[in-house]
């Protein structure tokens, strides 16, 4: 595709890839935010529905079970029908069970809506999917991270946001059991209104919309069959697999995070729920910055020391977070663990990002269905995750554990290497995405 763009304007929303950028990260924050919305809010819940261990263990996994197939899906979704109409119906799909939540009054009902919020996990495939056709090489990893960064941290508000906002209901006069269910229409409200944005104001990639370029005779008619075929191109590609490994020991161990991480603050160092949702949620607003930060350094290293310095940079984030989380477990104070989470989590959102700078390299003729299968790694990742507390019965234990899983995974990260060919033809794109005159690539492996 011609005409994406080369330089990222944060103030300016006169091009479609500005436009998309800003569209998609504000899709992804409400998605994140309506996602984890509930978890600062389950110590109340807890009690109210009388919750045992597993019970509770069932909800975290059910949290993130879902999107497995979501992000399966809508990969192959946005290549046969845009990412702006599988975006939109993504969230007014997704604002359903967000509703419907607030209308349980059992543990099964519970679950069930627990497990279909899921589905808006899904927002992310899409996401990345919609910034990797609007930006040109030289940005695509910095655009890819800030966008997913500045959306994830829809995780940490709602950390944050959710216990304050649940307070003002109560001051208010409502009822415990009503006012957290009340809350919960903040988020799925949020989503109606970005999916109308996202439709009035969105379009497929540079040139419009993939139907009309389609029925132009611009973008190939990849028909009914086209979505399996790209699902099936990506699942054949090792490099997608090794970085299926590497996302799910990064982004898993983010969802984890997000959906124990008040209820750890609570139950190990006696905080009371606001200031452990506080503790939270600085967690999750790391990804503010951070995962622009590994995208950004993933760019510029590939621009100094060719596409293989991508993968190296990976591999030292995850050793990094791996490390990181082995301190974490360990500390015994509520002020040192704080510190430990935000050291690990720079590791951890850097090394999101720095995933996702190296996705739009793997196989640009299947870039739904690659973004697809390595966004499903990060939630089998916290399924994973979920199944070992289950099975410890120990939070700190389960984080010990998943330091040293994420320092083995970190291997991966490294297994992920490219031909002389491969790389000579990025070097290419990047010289015509830039307006150089061709020159001979470095072959780089």
């Amino acid at each position: 595709m011609s005409g994406k763009a080369t330089r990222i304007d944060l103030f300016g929303l006169h091009t479609p890839s500005m436009r998309a950028f800003h569209l998609s990260w504000l899709a992804f924050f409400v998605c994140f935010f309506a996602w984890f919305a509930v978890a600062p809010l389950m110590p109340l819940i807890k009690g109210e529905f009388h919750l045992s261990k597993d019970q509770l263990a069932n909800i975290s996994i059910a949290a993130v079970a879902v999107t497995v197939f979501g992000r399966l899906l809508v990969g192959p979704l946005c290549d046969r029908y845009g990412p702006r109409r599988t975006y939109t119906w993504l969230l007014l799909i997704g604002a359903l069970p967000v509703f419907g939540i607030a209308f349980t009054h059992s543990y099964a009902s519970f679950l069930m809506f627990r497990l279909a919020i899921g589905i808006v996990g899904a927002g992310f495939v899409v996401t990345q999917y919609h910034t990797s056709v609007m930006f040109a090489p030289n940005v695509v990893g910095t655009a890819n991270a800030a966008a997913a960064g500045w959306g994830n941290a829809g995780g940490g508000v709602a950390q944050s946001v959710m216990p304050c906002l649940l307070a003002a209901l109560i001051a208010l006069g409502i009822q415990h059991d009503l006012s957290w269910r009340a809350a919960m229409f903040v988020p799925g409200v949020l989503m109606l209104v970005v999916a109308g944005l996202y439709w009035r104001y969105g379009q497929d990639c540079p040139q419009g919309d993939y139907r009309r370029l389609r029925a132009r005779g611009i973008l190939p008619d990849t028909g009914k069959a086209g979505g399996w075929k790209v699902f099936l191109t990506a699942v054949s590609n090792y490099r997608v697999w090794m970085l299926f490994v590497t996302y799910s020991a990064c982004f898993g161990v983010e969802l984890f995070v997000h959906g124990v991480a008040a209820s750890y603050y609570v139950d190990r160092f006696g905080m009371d729920l606001k200031h452990a949702g506080l503790a939270a949620g600085s967690f999750g607003l790391l990804a503010l910055f951070a995962r622009a930060l590994g995208g950004m350094t993933s760019d510029r290293l590939a621009r100094r020391h060719g596409l293989a310095a991508r993968s190296w940079l990976l591999g030292a984030l995850m050793l990094g977070e791996g490390l990181g989380l082995l301190w974490f477990s360990d500390a015994q104070v509520a002020g040192l663990a704080v510190a430990a989470m935000i050291a690990f989590g720079l590791f951890t959102h850097m090394a999101c990002g720095a995933t996702y700078a190296l996705v739009p390299f793997i196989d640009r003729k299947a870039l739904g269905g690659v973004a697809g299968v390595i966004g499903a790694g990060g939630n089998v990742g916290a399924v994973a995750a979920g199944l070992l507390l289950k099975s410890t019965g120990s939070v700190q234990h389960t984080f010990a554990l998943l330091g040293g899983f994420v320092i083995a995974g970190s291997l991966c990260a490294l297994a992920v290497r490219f031909n002389a060919e491969h790389t000579a033809r990025e070097e290419q794109l990047y010289r015509e995405a830039m307006g150089q005159d061709p020159a001979p690539a470095r072959l780089v492996a």
